[in-house]
């Protein structure tokens, strides 16, 4: 699954235990009326995936849903979701932007370049 936002929060890695570590984002989806913020999670080595995005980016977060059951000290049985990121990408409408920044930087430098030329060809 994937889905692409704006990156709201980024949280610093937690050591849970000797062997589990974690890291917190916040997505904002604004791609329906209401906007949703949507936790996800990030663990191990891919603590790591969210550090070259800053707050306000916009981003593509592929992700695997996980659920699991818990029983309570109470013996009350409880259901939790985890939305498990495991790849980040820079939004692909952003990288178009500033593409064709670069362009039509290029086309006003080659305008520039042609007027001031005294050639008659």
């Amino acid at each position: 699954m994937d889905i692409t936002g704006i990156l709201k929060v980024k949280s610093e890695a937690q050591q849970i235990s000797d062997k589990f570590r974690k890291r917190e984002f916040v997505l904002t989806d604004n791609s329906s009326q209401y906007p949703q913020h949507i936790s996800f999670q990030l663990t191990q080595d891919k603590c790591g995936l969210i550090d070259n995005y800053a707050v306000g980016s916009e981003i593509k977060v592929h992700f695997n849903l996980r659920g699991r059951e818990w029983t309570s000290p109470k013996n009350e049985i409880k259901y939790f979701n985890t939305l498990e990121a495991w790849r980040i990408e820079g939004s692909t409408a952003g990288a178009n932007t500033s593409s064709s920044n670069e362009m039509s930087g290029v086309a006003e430098t080659f305008t520039a370049t042609t007027q001031e030329d005294d050639l008659p060809f």
